[in-house]
């Protein structure tokens, strides 16, 4: 009976609904910190960055300076709207679809790894222009 129990639960556990809250938690990781570029607020921006990213840049505003320079799209843009994800144990990445400010398309590829407090973190960004191969 408890080998039944087990089976049960890992399935549940396995099933990609299982991972809709973290998928769920990360977009909004993501969403508050687009909303924080939005306001110009880099403490907050900061904030949704993981630990090896604030090892990077060890300021909110170097941070935000970076974004600005490098990531113009997700700085500031028309639209930006959440893609496919995929998760991987602690990890998710999730595709943003991303109009810019001069209405060019773009994709990110944004990662996102949980915290030991249970939270997630922004690791990375990669951004490509639409339709622009790897």
């Amino acid at each position: 009976m408890r080998i039944a129990a087990l089976l049960v639960a890992l399935i549940v556990a396995c099933h990609p609904a299982a991972f809709a809250g973290d998928v769920a938690a990360a977009q909004s990781v993501i969403r508050a910190q687009e909303q924080a570029f939005v306001r110009d607020d880099a403490i907050a921006a900061y904030s949704f960055a993981a630990p090896a990213i604030k090892e990077i840049f060890s300021a909110p505003d170097i941070f935000m300076s970076m974004v600005q320079n490098g990531y113009a799209p997700v700085y500031r843009h028309k639209s930006f709207e959440f893609g496919e994800s995929k998760t991987d144990g602690g990890w998710i990445a999730q595709r943003v679809h991303i109009i810019d400010a001069n209405g060019e398309a773009w994709e990110a590829l944004y990662t996102l790894e949980q915290q030991g407090d249970g939270s997630y973190k922004i690791t990375g960004c990669s951004l490509l222009k639409a339709g622009q191969s790897v």
